[in-house]
């Protein structure tokens, strides 16, 4: 049988362009281990982003500040292993592109090498446009990301809505085209109103991917472990719950356990 993910062609950075050129929008989820990026690359995902949201899906802290950079690719060489159609994007985790530009370019030309993914994403605006030229330059593909960035949230104090301060809103409008003029090939919107993320969408030739930035980004992501509903700590306003895996997977404990105590599981079949 032939294997599912050879049936449609590699998607690459111009692919995504090309999808915003044809009003064709660009589904992207997260995966941070094997099996559920196979899952993805079956069921004919976009974007799969290996996001530093593992530090508080899988390692279960509070904020992506501490995961580091070794972590990163760690868990994108497990993912790339799933991948062959699908974009893969690696988050470039806090600290690792701040410091120089030559520590940026070693780090992100780190994530390429050793994980094979496609592109990295960085997260801020004019003050990153520097190190955005210089990684284009060299031949790294970079998403940005604006609006509420989780590695800033230590200055942002909370997880409210950014850009509904006039001043604000203009900034993140002049730093998608900054981000843009500087070689991004597309740039997360996250948690800003959806007015402003359709006047970030159409003021910039790059695709927008939104995630609580409202219907008319060009594309959508969510983290896969919310959207599957396993995630209970929160539940933002943005996300759907297309399961409730949390439920599912509890009850299913329940009823192995109850089984082995029992003494009805293994049975003859599920013996040697």
């Amino acid at each position: 049988m032939a294997d599912k993910r050879t049936e449609r062609k590699k998607l690459t950075t111009k692919t995504l362009i090309t999808m915003k050129k044809n009003g064709e929008k660009i589904a992207c989820l997260t995966a941070y281990d094997f099996l559920m990026a196979r899952y993805l690359e079956e069921a004919g995902i976009d974007v799969v982003l290996v996001g530093d949201s593992l530090g508080n899906v899988v390692q279960g802290n509070p904020t992506t500040i501490t995961v580091t950079l070794d972590e990163m690719i760690y868990h994108a060489k497990i993912v790339k292993k799933s991948i062959r159609n699908a974009l893969l994007v690696v988050d470039l985790p806090f600290m690792s592109y701040h410091v120089d530009l030559k520590e940026a370019v070693r780090n992100c030309g780190r994530v390429m090498k050793e994980t094979g993914c496609d592109a990295v994403k960085l997260e801020g605006g004019e003050r990153i446009a520097e190190v955005v030229k210089h990684l284009v330059k060299v031949g790294i593909p970079v998403m940005g990301h604006l609006g509420l960035t989780p590695q800033s949230i230590n200055i942002f104090g909370t997880y409210v809505t950014r850009g509904t301060d006039p001043k604000e809103a203009k900034q993140i409008q002049k730093d998608a085209k900054i981000l843009e003029e500087a070689g991004c090939f597309a740039v997360v919107l996250e948690k800003i109103p959806a007015e402003l993320a359709k006047k970030v969408t159409t003021s910039i030739k790059i695709p927008t991917i939104g995630i609580g930035a409202g219907i008319n980004c060009d594309g959508q992501i969510l983290v896969t472990h919310d959207m599957l509903g396993m995630t209970e700590m929160f539940r933002p306003r943005f996300v759907r719950r297309y399961m409730d895996l949390a439920t599912e997977a509890k009850d299913a404990f329940r009823k192995y356990i109850k089984d082995v105590k029992d003494k009805k599981f293994p049975g003859k079949g599920e013996s040697y």
